[in-house]
Order: C-alpha cells, then structure tokens, then sequence
C-alpha cells in the first residue's frame, strides 16, 4: 500500500489540516533547493503535487470542479497582487506594445499553433485532435503566457532589464489570461452544443465573437468605474489598522470580479485594471505593510493552486502523449511565440532584434493553461483527459527549459544589468513627491575631517531623518557625532532653501 493512499483529500476530511500544513510547510522548504538550482518554485511546487499524488505516495483527490473553483480563485488574488504591483509610470511607454500582445499576439498563437496540432500532431493525440476545433481549444488553452509563472520567475529572480523589458512582460501576461480564458469557454461551448463536429455554423461563430467583444468591454468598463470608486474611498476611509485596509482592498478586487461576471464581463481583466488604478492613483497609508500582505497572500495561493494541480496529474497516463506533447511544445517555443511576438512589435522599430528574441522566449506556461484545461473535463467533452495530459506535459517542459533559462537568456542577449543594492530604510516610507529614501553606512574615512554629522557637508537636497546604531535609533543633529558603521536614512528631494 502506497504511504498516503489512506488519505483523501476532500473539503470534509478530518485529516485536511493536516495534510494541507505539512505539504505547505514542506512546499517552502523546497523553495531553497530550488533556488540552488535555478529551478522556478512553482515547478517545484507542481512537482510535489505529483509526487504525493494517485500515482506517486497515494493521496487521492479527483474533485476536478473543486480544483477549477481552487484555482479560479487563486488566479483572482495573483492577479490581482500583480496589478497593484504594476506602475503606471513604467508601463505606460510599452503599453501598446503589452496590449497587442495580449490580444492580437494569442490569437495569432491559436491560429498557428492550432494548424499545427491539425496538421501534424492531430492523429497522434485522440479524439480531441480530429477535429479542427478540438485542435484549436488545445491551443488555446495554451496561448497565453501565465502570470503566475511570469510574475514569479521576473520578480523571483530579481532580473533588471533593459528596454523596458519587465513591465511590458508583466503587462502582458496580466491581461492575456482573460482573453485565452474567454476564448477557452467560447471554444468549449461550441464544442458541447456540436459534440466535437465540423458543422459549426455562423451563427455560432459570431455569437462566440460578440460574446468575446463583450466580455472585454464589459470587464474594462467595469475595472475602470470599481477602479476610480475605489480611489474615492479609501481616500476618504480612515481605518485603524494597515490589515484593515489590506483586507478591504482585497473585497474590492472580489467585489470588481464578481460585478463583471455578473455583468457578462470577465472578471479576470476587470480586478486587474482596478488593481493597476488602485495602485497607481490611491496614496495608501503604510502602502509597504499592505504590500507585503498581498506579497503572502499570492504566494500562498501559488502554492495551492500549483499543489492541487499538480494533484490532478496521473504521471501513468501520460505517456501516449509525451511524443506529441514535446513537438507542440517546441513549435510554440520555436514558431508560434516568435512568430507572434515580431508580427505584433513589427512597428516599434526601436526594439531591438535581441529585445524582440527575449520576449519571444518569455512565453512561459504555468497555473493558468492547466487550470484552463480543466474546463473541457468539467464540461465532459469527449478526448478531454488527453488534453489535460498534454497540457500538463507542455507546462511542466516549459517551466523546466524557459523558465530555468530566462537569466541565463538574458544574460547571453545582454539585456540585463545588475540591480542597485536594496536600500535599508527600516519600515519607513514617505509620499514619492517628497523625494525618496537612501540609506547610506558612515566610513571611517568620512569622519577623517570631523565626527559630527554637520561636518559629512551633505549635498544640497540631502537631509538625515534617522541615525540606526547597532539595535539604537537615533534623532539627528547637526551637533551629534557619529561612528563608523553609523546607518544613516537620508530624503533626497527638492529644498526651499
């Protein structure tokens, strides 16, 4: 009897707490050997999903409409977090450039890719590929680049690059989940009502193409009006707690979905555009604080969502997929990305070739196309349990080889450039039209011509706000003499004086 086969993981199981504790807990702590190797933890976290699964230790869980729900919400929060991470400022000069490809970049995916798997793959993988429609839901499925997967490999691996690089990817991976997740649920509605055939009429077509249209004008829309209603209220709010304020922050990125979805909107794009509003136009009290609680609350959330996936996975039934799982996953990393990232860049001429060649690497697979995956199976579409292999096949190839890869891709490109040292600033924060915080440690040649602050002879614009001495945290002043390995907290900013 295998170890944890005793087990099942369901919602009303005495043991849930328990399970649940000791993988998470044991989920962090592989975190460190993925960092030694340069793995994403997210693979790993997929990894041990499948180990512990049916087909490795035993635990059993086959609740796919639970895991869909799991992750649905998962991707809620994350994306959510990367919208208020998102700044306007740095955004704003790749925005065409993120918004084209997000949009005409999947499709442009889908189609080529989905001819692909048509005429090359389509026999090798079942039911769902002998139809032309089947090929193209595979596709779309996975089309988009995962933002789980892009916000943590960037941020994860505190990679600084040039062109401005970084936040168009950001960007896109943000807002192209939705339109691959619109165009999944069209797809699979299609194929329920024609039970897999060729014989889709018009009408169908262009009532999946109004219902794209609207659910993306709808979700903006909406994002937009949460967005700015959000603003006006925590700009009048006056809580006593900072978790109050990141509590209520996160129910209004619920409060923007469930509106949207509601509406026939998507609730995916519209949560990420109020984010991005209230991040950008909300001058939030202890913004460091609310940040570091969404920070924990989506790499919890990862982490669930990429265990419970990983979960799912039966390693067993995935070798009749392997073959042609390996040559669509090369044609997307190969083809069918590159080709779609130079068309759509093809009139911003001031990016580079070797700018053009990263992003085009960066298209990383992740949460989202399983999780995308997951609609076909719940909608019981015949050939589904195939996709979901290929799927999770073309994932787990791309997290290994792009997302292992993209420092290294970078470095080759020479796109990257090492980041400036984190500044100490010890919790405190001021309103960016003040200036910014710098700390800088007093040297024992600094205090060669004088031991008082007033005889370091700062520059002007420069004013000392705290003096830390070992575990002591010292008011300033002109008179006060300092000691080597003093940490000063500097304002750099504009005087009247």
């Amino acid at each position: 009897m295998l170890p944890l086969s005793i087990f099942s993981v369901n919602l009303l199981s005495d043991h849930l707490l328990l399970l649940a504790s000791v993988l998470v807990a044991f989920a962090i702590l592989v975190t460190k050997v993925g960092t030694r190797l340069g793995a994403p933890s997210l693979l790993l976290f997929l990894i041990l999903g499948m180990v512990v699964g049916a087909d490795g230790l035993g635990l059993k869980f086959e609740e796919y409409e639970v895991a869909e729900s799991i992750g649905h919400f998962a991707m809620t929060v994350i994306l959510f977090t990367g919208g208020l991470e998102t700044s306007l400022k740095e955004t704003k000069p790749v925005m065409r450039q993120g918004v084209l490809l997000s949009s005409l970049g999947v499709l442009l995916t889908i189609l080529l890719t989905g001819l692909f798997i048509w005429l090359v793959t389509g026999s090798l993988i079942g039911t769902i590929g002998s139809t032309f429609l089947g090929c193209i839901l595979l596709s779309a499925i996975m089309s988009s680049t995962d933002s789980a997967s892009v916000f943590s490999v960037l941020r994860g691996k505190r990679l600084h690059l040039r062109e401005n690089l970084a936040p168009m990817l950001e960007l896109e991976s943000g807002s192209n989940d939705p339109m691959a997740y619109v165009i999944t649920i069209i797809l699979v509605q299609v194929l329920t009502a024609t039970k897999g055939g060729t014989e889709v009429a018009g009408s169908i077509v262009m009532t999946g193409a109004w219902v794209l249209i609207l659910q993306i004008v709808v979700g903006a829309l909406v994002g937009f009006a949460v967005g700015f209603g959000a603003k006006l209220l925590l700009d009048k709010v006056n809580l006593s707690s900072t978790a109050l304020y990141s509590v209520l922050i996160l129910s209004i990125g619920f409060f923007s979905n469930a509106v949207a979805s509601i509406l026939h909107g998507n609730g995916l794009l519209s949560l990420y555009i109020a984010a991005i509003i209230i991040g950008n136009k909300v001058e939030l009290r202890d913004k460091k604080d609310i940040m570091n609680f969404f920070d924990g609350m989506t790499w919890l959330m990862q982490l669930l969502m990429f265990l419970v996936l990983g979960l799912l996975a039966r390693p067993s039934q995935m070798g009749d997929v392997i073959f042609p799982a390996f040559l669509i996953c090369l044609f997307m990393m190969f083809v069918a990305r590159p080709a779609s990232v130079f068309l759509c860049l093809l009139p911003f001429r001031d990016m580079s070739v070797r700018a053009k060649m990263f992003v085009s690497w960066v298209g990383l697979k992740g949460a989202g196309p399983i999780l995308f995956a997951l609609c076909p199976v719940v909608a019981g579409i015949e050939g589904s349990s195939e996709l979901f292999n290929i799927v999770f096949c073309i994932t787990l190839l791309s997290l290994l080889v792009q997302g292992m890869t993209l420092s290294k891709a970078a470095d080759v490109l020479k796109l990257s450039y090492d980041e400036d040292p984190e500044v100490e600033t010890f919790g405190m924060e001021i309103p960016e039209e003040m200036g910014i915080l710098r700390d800088h440690t007093v040297t024992e040649g600094e205090l060669a011509d004088g031991a008082t602050l007033r005889d370091l002879h700062l520059p002007h614009g420069i004013r000392v706000v705290m003096v830390k001495r070992e575990d002591k945290f010292l008011v300033p002043h002109g008179s006060m003499t300092l000691q080597k390995d003093d940490h000063l907290i500097i304002v750099m900013g504009e005087t009247d004086d």
